[in-house]
């Protein structure tokens, strides 16, 4: 009984061991092609290209979220290594591209923000690669165990636990970093806008301190020129008219 338990134990840490280093058992090889992401600043008039290596028959998603910058858009390309135009966008916020199969080479991945003359954008942008192994080379690491060791272990229940985990892991990743670029997106629209409410308030309240200013320097004056006004010699303010009279036609004499 101590026997069995100890060899499960042995091919449960060997199982976590192989699927979790990249290691292959047949041989060394290449080794796998990491996910990214990267945040930059692109001038406007300007165009910006990146390349990124792909293996043969993997699949390539590619996520773009521009976050910064006056209309949140941008041209966005996607080439294949052979010159091939895959994708083709024109001044949008966002998006996302898969493809599948890749091809082996360097895709190259252009933003264009040659149609704006003032405003610069900040982009946001990653890239997240699925190997679509061989079969025989993902069960590889399942003939390293010896035949006795996995009595009373299913090997095969230990691996799609731990592949399952893996891949929620990943996707859970892969949605805060979108996350947190829309709030990073959204953080720079609102800190705009309060720029644009404190400018127009303070030019409100100058206006308004302005008229009050003016209005209190003008009355006094018009009102102490009507008290003030010249006399005539017959008695009367200048622009007065004097007292109309009827001209009496004699009848009551």
């Amino acid at each position: 009984m101590v026997t069995r338990m100890m060899a499960a134990g042995a091919a449960l840490a060997l199982a976590l061991w192989l699927l979790l280093l990249p290691v292959e058992v047949r041989g060394a090889g290449p080794p796998p092609i990491q996910d990214g992401e990267f945040t930059f600043l692109l001038p406007a008039g300007r165009k910006q290209c990146f390349y990124q290596s792909a293996p043969a028959n993997a699949s390539l998603e590619t996520e773009y979220q521009v976050i910064g910058g006056a209309g949140l858009d941008v041209d966005f390309t996607l080439e294949s290594p052979q010159g091939v135009l895959l994708v083709s966008e024109s001044r949008k916020a966002d998006g996302v591209h898969t493809v599948e199969p890749t091809e082996a080479g360097d895709y190259r991945l252009c933003f264009d923000n040659s149609f704006s003359t003032i405003s610069e954008k900040l982009i946001f942008f990653e890239l997240i690669f699925d190997s679509l192994q061989d079969d025989e080379e993902v069960e590889g690491w399942a003939e390293a165990v010896e035949p006795e060791e996995m009595l009373d272990v299913k090997m095969e229940d230990i691996k799609e636990s731990i592949e399952t985990m893996r891949t929620r892991l990943e996707r859970s990743i892969q949605m805060l970093t979108l996350l947190r670029a829309f709030e990073a997106r959204d953080r720079n629209l609102q800190e705009g806008n309060l720029e644009r409410v404190n400018f127009w308030s303070a030019v409100n309240m100058a206006v308004l301190l302005l008229v009050a200013v003016l209005q209190k320097a003008l009355l006094p004056r018009s009102r102490l020129g009507v008290k003030t006004g010249k006399r005539t010699p017959g008695g009367r303010s200048a622009g007065q008219h004097p007292p109309l009279r009827w001209p009496q036609t004699g009848l009551g004499e």
